[in-house]
């Protein structure tokens, strides 16, 4: 097992130049000399590959994965035998992943770089003594970017973090391209349906939902967006798409794929009126958009339909199939985004662990810095060999003047 993840990660090694060019230097440097970094991120090769990075600048890593469905066994024990820490196996129990979530904070890190906040969360409810330790951190998703925004606004967040997700080199591509693409890899290899001529439902349409949306119209299908938010459903019409209730959507989704971070998207009611058929899938980061467990109940029988698709039938006969138990598809179902794409990704959470190593900062929430976020927009231009334009001289005096 330990071969196929080493294949893995030589895979994606060779596929993310950018954080290859920032390991040059950490391994000069050595930036986390004597420092423990905890890692909470979806255990597959790309992760392996940034813990990798980390180590190689002298940090002391511990790892385990954002969701029991994500990790990858044979990535684990490849990481593993590099020297890298870690708590993880596919499948666990809630209660296994909250032991493994509790080793990262029992360390006494440092540095935490996060996937939705439960390792921040861990270390504030239940080890509050160990939050003397950590000089801080990087948040990698919406989701997690949320909850410590929630903490901030209630005085309860106790050291600094940087919002990751919210650099432009993260959501621009990770959030729209890395989703869009995954989410619809993840889909067809474990349906093994076509796409075109179906009618998708994407519930949410920040960049991840635009990304999920614009993939399925590249694909052949009719999409329906549902929105809380008037311009951002503006935007989905405008984008070429209907938009519409999902008390309405609904009724004529053959595929739902919800992207909101909130809870409850599809519910009791939305299962009463569906087709025949429908699928239902989740690219948010926690599995209760879906509310797969009031569908469990109302259902008068279920199986297993395909590896990683349960199918529930109804009362009235329809059958509804839910991939990934209503987990994070592209990851639970799937490889998750493309090594490219995490290239950038991993590229600014190392150089945001960097950036927090070597400065002292205030508790607060903070952006990434825009020297970093334009360091690897620069870095990925390089590894693609394209040279862009620079001001002249007189350019500069003259956007000055103005």
């Amino acid at each position: 097992m330990t071969k196929t993840g080493e294949q893995k990660l030589q895979w994606v090694t060779d596929h993310m130049p950018i954080l290859a060019e920032i390991e040059k230097r950490f391994k000069k440097d050595k930036p986390f000399k004597g420092l423990r970094i905890s890692v909470c991120i979806h255990l597959e090769a790309k992760t392996a590959r940034l813990c990798e990075v980390l180590k190689n600048g002298g940090a002391q890593v511990f790892l385990s994965g954002c969701n029991p469905l994500s990790t990858q066994d044979d990535v684990a024990q490849a990481i593993a035998a590099k020297g890298i820490t870690v708590y993880a196996k596919h499948g666990c129990s809630v209660k296994e992943y909250d032991k493994f979530i509790e080793q990262l904070v029992i360390c006494k890190p440092n540095i935490i770089i996060d996937d939705g906040g439960d390792v921040v969360e861990m270390i504030h409810k239940k080890y509050p003594e160990n939050i003397k330790y950590v000089i801080g951190g990087g948040e990698e998703t919406t989701t997690g970017v949320r909850r410590l925004q929630h903490k901030m606004k209630n005085g309860q967040l106790k050291f600094p973090m940087i919002l990751v997700n919210e650099a432009m080199m993260k959501y621009l591509f990770d959030n729209r391209y890395g989703t869009g693409q995954s989410v619809w890899t993840a889909i067809m290899a474990t349906t093994n349906l076509v796409i075109a001529s179906k009618t998708v439902v994407v519930a949410g349409y920040g960049w991840c939902g635009k990304g999920v949306a614009m993939r399925a119209k590249a694909l052949g299908a009719k999409v329906i967006v549902t929105e809380i938010n008037a311009v951002k459903a503006i935007e989905a019409m405008m984008d070429g798409f209907e938009v519409m209730t999902m008390d309405k959507a609904a009724k004529f989704g053959d595929i739902f794929v919800t992207v909101t971070g909130c809870k409850e998207v599809i519910t009791k009611k939305h299962f009463m009126t569906m087709k025949d058929g429908a699928i239902l899938t989740n690219a948010g980061h926690f599995n209760v958009e879906v509310d797969a467990e009031t569908l469990e109940k109302i259902a008068v029988s279920q199986r297993v339909a395909r590896n990683n698709i349960v199918e529930y039938t109804m009362k009235n006969g329809k059958k509804i199939n839910l991939i990934a138990e209503g987990r994070l598809v592209n990851l639970a179902s799937g490889d998750g985004h493309p090594a490219e794409i995490m290239d950038t990704s991993f590229a600014i959470q190392a150089l945001c662990a960097e950036y927090v190593a070597k400065n002292k900062l205030d508790v607060n929430i903070y952006e990434v810095p825009k020297k970093i976020d334009e360091q690897v927009a620069r870095l990925k231009l390089k590894t693609m060999g394209i040279a862009i334009d620079k001001l002249t001289k007189e350019q500069e005096k003259y956007l000055l003047e103005e």
